[in-house]
């Protein structure tokens, strides 16, 4: 076994974005002897977890889990989809919609970058009115697909898809919305067939609490026949063959079988609370980390309001200070890792993320370690950050504790 040097009392605070650490009941589930994945015990988890993932997209659809990363369902989604040498209409918002577009291009799509300028862009979320007005000028239609990511892991900013669908009906374009909700998936409101998605791309590392190694597509009617006259090469990734077999309950390949026990748990976890109170939570916990980064007196990552989002907060340093190296004195002193910032946003910015089993002392915990980390660092602040988290968490009404007799 290998040896590490660094043996810290307690558990490790995982406080990136994703993964998200997962939670004992997941860890239980997923030690469960293996199975044949042609046996019938095998079969019915297989269609358990089929049905029970439609629930989470919201979708009567279709739904591939593939053994993979997100990556492989970003994949996945074009090659499905779209041939050689395709115009594909890609929005920035940030790092990984930037990764998603390099992809396109070395699948040999022609992918066209829309967004704000500079940083600007990777503050804000999609503008629906910019998509509507390229679509306007391609009369002719060559744009086959606008892909958009939903929640934009590397800057805290979830994007109004609904907004997007509108503004591609509104231009009277028929090219297919593909959407990446790799980390907004159970965490922030998602709603595949009612927003008129057409592939939505999402994985098991986020908000279902999951080891990495499981992604997803969630098919319409209108991507499954797309895929039909689809000419990029695909053989693993291709809908067909798996969607048929999906119907019994079986993949045409060796599927991931302890991490669907995994993901079984996950959704039994997550439909229990229920939806709508998942999101609640994310939402409460992500307002009272906004409030403390606001009372330490630094920036939110996000500049527009209206799309903050509820899976994490990227939080901005002063000019003069490196985020990575604030980041390592809070690993050091306290054991907790925090995310980093990626692409444009290198070294101003560290990410906390706020998402899957996280509670409200999960979330002072959190607030406490990045408190100290800061005031170690030298970073000046300009009040506590974990009294302002506590005046929100506190602020639910609760039953009066019965006095002693």
């Amino acid at each position: 076994m290998l040896k590490l040097d660094f043996h810290p009392a307690g558990r490790h605070f995982l406080q990136i974005p994703g993964p998200s650490p997962v939670p004992d009941r997941i860890l239980r589930a997923m030690s469960y002897p293996t199975i044949d994945h042609r046996g019938p015990e095998f079969g019915a988890l297989g269609l358990q977890v089929l049905n029970g993932i439609k629930k989470i997209f919201k979708t009567e659809q279709p739904v591939v889990i593939y053994p993979a990363s997100g990556t492989g369902a970003w994949e996945a989604a074009l090659v499905n989809t779209l041939s050689p040498g395709d115009d594909v209409l890609m929005y920035e918002t940030g790092h990984f919609a930037t990764l998603w577009k390099k992809m396109a291009e070395a699948l040999g799509l022609q992918p066209e970058f829309l967004g704000l300028p500079g940083i600007e862009g990777w503050r804000r979320g999609v503008q629906p009115d910019l998509i509507e007005a390229r679509l306007r000028q391609d009369g002719a239609h060559q744009i086959k697909a606008v892909c958009v990511v939903h929640n934009e892991t590397s800057t805290g900013v979830t994007s109004d898809i609904a907004a997007v669908r509108k503004a591609i009906d509104a231009a009277g374009h028929p090219a297919l919305l593909l959407v990446d909700t790799i980390s907004g998936l159970a965490s922030a409101d998602y709603r595949h067939d009612e927003w008129g998605v057409d592939v939505t791309v999402s994985g098991s590392q986020k908000g279902l609490m999951l080891p990495p190694g499981i992604s997803f597509n969630a098919v319409s009617k209108k991507a499954l026949e797309a895929s039909k006259t689809a000419k990029l090469p695909k053989a693993f990734w291709g809908w067909t063959e798996i969607i048929e077999m999906n119907a019994t309950g079986y993949w045409p390949y060796t599927p991931n079988t302890n991490l669907l026990y995994g993901l079984a748990e996950a959704l039994d976890m997550i439909l229990g609370e229920g939806l709508d109170n998942t999101f609640a939570r994310h939402q409460r916990l992500a307002h009272a980390c906004r409030q403390a980064v606001r009372a330490w007196g630094l920036e939110i990552q996000c500049a527009d309001p209206a799309v903050y989002s509820p899976v994490l907060t990227g939080v901005m340093v002063p000019e003069d200070f490196d985020a990575d190296q604030i980041r390592k004195t809070i690993y050091e002193h306290f054991d907790m890792s925090l995310g980093t910032g990626l692409g444009k946003m290198k070294g101003r910015m560290f990410r906390i993320g706020h998402l899957g089993e996280a509670n409200d002392l999960t979330l002072m915990a959190t607030l406490a370690g990045c408190e100290m980390g800061l005031k170690l660092a030298g970073v000046p602040l300009a009040g506590s950050g974990v009294l302002a988290a506590m005046e929100v968490l506190g602020a639910q009404k609760v039953k009066p504790a019965l006095k002693a007799a």
